[in-house]
């Protein structure tokens, strides 16, 4: 079981008034996600990472490559079958949840269309049982997002993640607007249920502490392409390329990380255009 891509490319068509220019937002990138693995995108903002996780959940299709699901390649657009294994937990958990609908709700639905052999019973107690992997319980059924914290309302997102059947989950920053106090907890869970259950979790992040701590292996992006690739620990202590070492050096400095974030971005704009 693996889910992987295959010099994926992604370029995007820019208009700056009867201009024309392209932005190479994802340059040739391969690897591959097993079960119990954890693999960590790094990067800072503009580098890619979010396209590729885009593309991998069938929200972007590539210019060129293709992603492959147990050796197949993975339909154009998303199946069920595609979408019951292949599942995304947002950034931002305020907006990743309607407002307007129960946690029960958000429980039960994909449990509904990609479960349709569960009575309703059943269904009701997969929900519980569901919420309790995530460590909340069946009192959280009938609250709405705005009653939940960020930490809580990212585990129903998770839960919401679980519910289909998922074998491979991508976390698009997934603790990033979350408070400090709790993102560890956030991140231990989704460590456990990797184990537990087998998953495979692609991990988007910025945030090279947790990438060491939390994955298997870090894939550093630059300018859309893969500039690093190793051993979590062996990249973060032992870096080749200079993006990954001036990563590390800005990590502990946040006006160091900002005013690196701003040159990707620069030299993005400056290199981008073909």
């Amino acid at each position: 079981m693996t889910l992987a891509v295959r010099n994926l490319t992604k370029d995007f068509r820019l208009r700056n008034g009867l201009r024309f220019s392209t932005l190479h937002a994802v340059a040739d990138v391969s690897f591959t996600l097993e079960p119990r693995r954890t693999i960590a995108l790094v990067g800072e903002s503009g580098s890619g990472k979010s396209t590729i996780a885009r593309i991998i959940t069938k929200l972007e299709a590539p210019t060129s490559g293709e992603v492959l699901l147990d050796g197949r390649p993975a339909p154009r657009r998303a199946t069920a079958d595609y979408r019951r294994q292949v599942q995304m937990v947002f950034q931002d958990p305020f907006a990743s949840l309607n407002p307007f609908h129960s946690i029960r709700h958000h429980i039960e639905r994909p449990l509904r269309i990609h479960h349709p052999e569960l009575s309703a019973p059943q269904v009701r107690e997969r929900t519980v049982e569901l919420l309790e992997r995530v460590h909340l319980d069946g009192s959280y059924l009938e609250r709405r997002p705005h009653e939940l914290s960020g930490g809580q309302r990212q585990r129903v997102a998770i839960a919401r993640a679980l519910a289909p059947g998922a074998r491979f989950i991508v976390a698009d920053e997934p603790v990033s607007m979350l408070d400090v106090s709790i993102r560890v907890g956030v991140l231990n869970l989704l460590a456990d249920l990797q184990r537990s259950e087998e998953i495979g979790v692609l991990y988007i992040t910025h945030d090279l502490a947790t990438a060491r701590h939390f994955s298997d292996e870090i894939l550093v992006m630059y300018r859309g392409r893969i500039v690093e690739r190793g051993g979590a620990d062996e990249v973060i202590l032992n870096p080749q390329h200079e993006y990954t070492r001036k990563l590390r050096e800005a990590a502990a400095d946040p006006d160091r990380l900002g005013q690196l974030r701003d040159d990707v971005r620069r030299e993005i704009a400056e290199g981008g255009a073909a």
